[in-house]
């Protein structure tokens, strides 16, 4: 008895030792940042700042990789499968460890048990826009034009499934309207269908909208989140445009594959924390028209498990399914 004890306590000992050891060796290498969506898009923009600050302070590349298919299926499952080692991330959002989950009745990965949270980067409005030939000045306006003309407005999303749709779905629920929903692959080409006045609305994360906003290239009519947004504040609510209740907010976090060590996820957290608090980054990032967060992997795993929840009940309220 006593040895078996002696043995346990051994190796109790050689595993502290070895989770040590490698808390204090991580990185020792290169670091992969899988983004499962097309360069050029909020997540990728997001995932480089993020990518180039870790690298600055825990002396290592931090290499930005994009997978992109199926919603954010693709380079998700990829990491969920990779070794729980630190050395293969993700840069989640909304869509690929939320929506996914309610919208894909066989998605390989499970959001919550497959996957160790590291830290949200950022969040951030969807945001809302138009033509400048469609005449609707406002959100109120535009959701007039749709219930007049049912099915005839058509509206741009950034994937079929990803937060923007969503972001439609949930308002065309909630404020009785009947819109046409066109699926693009990424942001780019839909904005430049948007743009050239293929089609008339556009739900994008703001991110890589604002900046056409702000040119004058399409107009806006309203964020998804509760609040008007800091860098953007003449753009209104949809809740105050007539829509009350209505919220959705997107996010851009870190995640690893699950049974990645505690160690690991803490110096990936402790790093991006410190990243955002300089206010170089935070304008950066809030430039973009993203707010950093660098919350702890605890509170992000919750947040996680929240989204999951939500977007669940929404899909069976609208019926909606991936075209």
């Amino acid at each position: 008895m006593t040895f078996r004890i002696l043995r346990t306590l051994a190796a109790l000992a050689l595993w502290a030792c070895a989770a040590l050891a490698h808390a204090q060796s991580y990185p020792a290498k290169p670091v992969r940042i899988i983004v499962p969506y097309p360069a050029g898009g909020t997540t990728d923009i997001i995932a480089r700042i993020a990518a180039a600050q870790l690298a600055e302070r825990l002396r290592q590349p931090f290499v930005v990789e994009n997978r992109a298919g199926a919603s954010g299926a693709i380079g998700a499952v990829a990491v969920a499968q990779s070794a729980p080692d630190g050395y293969t991330l993700v840069m989640g959002t909304a869509s690929s460890h939320g929506i996914n989950s309610a919208l894909q009745k066989n998605l390989p990965y499970d959001a919550v048990k497959d996957f160790a949270p590291v830290t949200v980067v950022a969040s951030t409005p969807n945001i809302v826009v138009v033509h400048p030939s469609v005449p609707a000045k406002t959100l109120g306006e535009l959701l007039a034009l749709a219930k007049a003309q049912p099915g005839k407005i058509n509206f741009g999303s950034t994937s079929p499934g990803g937060s923007p749709h969503m972001s439609a779905e949930l308002l065309k629920m909630m404020a009785g309207v009947d819109m046409a929903h066109v699926p693009y692959k990424g942001a780019a080409p839909m904005l430049t269908d948007l743009i050239g006045g293929q089609i008339q609305a556009g739900f994008d994360n703001l991110p890589s909208t604002i900046g056409f906003v702000r040119g004058g290239k399409v107009r806006a009519l309203a964020v998804t989140t509760p609040q008007r947004w800091p860098g953007a504040p003449d753009i209104p609510t949809v809740a105050e445009s007539g829509v009350p209740g209505y919220e959705v907010s997107g996010w851009f976090g870190l995640l690893a594959p699950a049974g990645t060590p505690k160690s690991v996820l803490d110096t990936l957290q402790s790093a991006v924390a410190q990243a955002v608090q300089q206010p170089e980054v935070a304008r950066q990032l809030r430039d973009l028209g993203a707010e950093p967060v660098a919350n702890k992997p605890e509170a992000f795993a919750r947040d996680i498990a929240a989204d999951v929840e939500k977007w669940r009940k929404v899909v069976q309220a609208t019926g909606v399914r991936l075209e």
